[in-house]
């Protein structure tokens, strides 16, 4: 499952270390990927560290349509976002998969690194499936603006087991206000990311009333 560990490192802020693995990552993809996010391989290759830079923080971080947080487009600032933070850190812990104090579990390329590191395709399918609604939203809003990184959206949605449905819109905040969220409360743990009482909960990254239709077609 290396391509979703290319497909991480793709969507990762560029530095020089990813300019020159760029061939490397090329050659790891199989052809019908590599032919989807060849403007954004062929747009890496082509420019300067600095307009690279420049192009993917208004991409990310200042159109919030774009934003790479996953439950960000599902949830907005809800508590179920919370809870949902808390679930898909238990399911990472599960296998294994260690973050750093600094990153939100729902961010994409952490989320494709965890996918390559499972033990089963079909373990990686499922989650991608849960997943895929949103990705395939952020997908559209990239490609609606005319961005070389929707290729990397549309591979992912063309790997799921289940068909991408269309998400209503959450309000979304600015992200510092989330972390403010996501920190501890007084008591050192935050409300909203206490693990619930009766065990791990399913991770809700589909939009409402889509759960069980696409359970039904995994």
């Amino acid at each position: 499952m290396q391509h979703y560990q290319i497909l991480s490192a793709l969507l990762t802020y560029p530095e020089p270390e990813l300019v020159a693995a760029l061939p490397e990552l090329e050659a790891g993809l199989p052809v019908p990927m590599r032919a989807r996010v060849a403007s954004l391989l062929a747009h890496l290759a082509e420019n300067d560290m600095i307009t690279l830079q420049q192009e993917y923080v208004q991409t990310f971080d200042r159109t919030p349509t774009h934003s790479l947080h996953l439950f960000e487009h599902i949830h907005g600032e809800s508590r179920d976002r919370g809870q949902a933070m808390v679930d898909l850190m238990e399911e990472y812990k599960k296998h294994g998969l260690e973050m750093c104090p600094d990153e939100l579990p729902d961010y994409v390329p952490l989320f494709l690194e965890f996918l390559s590191q499972l033990d089963s395709d079909e373990a990686a399918a499922r989650l991608l499936g849960d997943a895929v609604h949103v990705l395939a939203h952020i997908g559209r809003k990239l490609d609606a603006n005319g961005s070389v990184y929707a290729g990397v959206f549309d591979v992912l949605e063309s790997l799921s087991p289940v068909q991408a449905e269309e998400l209503s819109e959450p309000p979304i905040k600015d992200m510092d206000e989330a972390l403010e969220t996501f920190g501890p409360g007084a008591d050192g743990v935050e409300p909203l990311l206490k693990p619930a009482a009766n065990g791990t909960q399913p991770i809700n990254f589909y939009p409402q009333g889509t759960h069980r239709q696409a359970r039904a077609a995994a």
